[in-house]
Parts: C-alpha cells; sequence; structure tokens
C-alpha cells in the first residue's frame, strides 16, 4: 500500500510543475524527454522504496523473520513495482492540467488496484466476476510474490509473480516514454 499510493501520486510533482510554469524550464534543457523521464521515474521510485522500506523495518517490530536473501528479492519486487507505478502516475500527471482532475483519476485507479490486490483479504474465495478483476490487477502479483518471500505463503510461484510485474512495468514505463516525448 506504501509503494502504491507514493509511487502514483508522484506524477502530482508534473502537474504542479506545469501549474507554476516550471515544467518550461525543465523540457527546454539540453536532455532528451526519454532522460527527463528516466530521472523522474528513478526519483520517485527511490522515495517509494525508502518508504517500502521503513514498513520492512517495521516487520520486525512484528518479528517476522527475513533471510537476506527474501529481502535482497523483497526489494527488487518493491523496484519493479515502483517503477511501474511512478511511470503511471508520471503518465497521467504528463496528460493532465489540474490537480483536481490528477486525483480523480488517481483515486478511480488506486483504491481498486488497492482493494483487488489480495492485500486485505485471500483472494481464494472470490466470486469468478470479482477474480477476474484480481488477475488483470499488477499489485495482486507485487502483494502475492511479496506475501510468498517474506510470509512463505503465495498462491503463484514467485518467478511467475515477478515476470507478471517486470512486464506491466515494461509497458508502463515504454508508455510513459512516448507520453513525456510528446508533451510541449
Amino acid at each position: 500500500m506504501t509503494i502504491l499510493f507514493t509511487s502514483v501520486f508522484f506524477g502530482l510533482y508534473i502537474v504542479w510543475d506545469k501549474k507554476i510554469d516550471f515544467f518550461k524550464e525543465v523540457l527546454v534543457a539540453p536532455l532528451s524527454r526519454t532522460t527527463i523521464f528516466a530521472g523522474k521515474m528513478v526519483g520517485g521510485t527511490i522515495d517509494a522504496l525508502l518508504q517500502g522500506s521503513a514498513m520492512l523495518v517495521f516487520g520486525l517490530l512484528l518479528r517476522i523473520n527475513y533471510t537476506l536473501f527474501s529481502l535482497l528479492l523483497a526489494f527488487l519486487f518493491m523496484f519493479v513495482l515502483a517503477s511501474a507505478l511512478v511511470s503511471l502516475g508520471l503518465i497521467i500527471g504528463s496528460n493532465m492540467e489540474s490537480v483536481e482532475g490528477f486525483q480523480l483519476i488517481v483515486s478511480f485507479l488506486v483504491f481498486p488496484m488497492f482493494f483487488f490486490s489480495g492485500a486485505l483479504f485471500p483472494l481464494k474465495n472470490l466470486p469468478p466476476y470479482l477474480f477476474v478483476f484480481t488477475i488483470l490487477d499488477p499489485v495482486t502479483y507485487a502483494v502475492d510474490g511479496l506475501r510468498g518471500l517474506i510470509l512463505g505463503s503465495s498462491q503463484l510461484p514467485i518467478a511467475l509473480n515477478l515476470l507478471i510485474l517486470a512486464g506491466f512495468a515494461a509497458i508502463m514505463v515504454t508508455i510513459g516514454t512516448w507520453s513525456f516525448k510528446r508533451l510541449k
């Protein structure tokens, strides 16, 4: 949840930068739009990873025993999820002009992604019409993978979760790069 909200709402910085005309100065810099997008994406990803790491530290207080391997893979899952969702936020932010519009669109995306991810309830007993939404939700694969790594109980193989999540991240980064190239 921490990474989901932090990552997607990072796109709000683009809307604010456009609102105060700072983004025009960024776009005229002697950098490619791909570089600007990559810098924004990496910055947002690091921000989300720092907040996600705080949650892992909190897990120590709950007496969750991490192994070095599970911790490294958890960071990999968090990195891939954060980069995908920061890219999604930047895509939305680059196409929005108002803060209110951004928040409206993001709320319609973030809350269903969170609720259908299986973070709050087990996905085993869902009716079929709701199960379809969980399969389409990329956050489901991050939650399942992290649950498998940290608690040892996942529904899918961890490698499959990571592969699906990486595919989603690749698509979001590609669309985000394209979206920044067409900014004016």
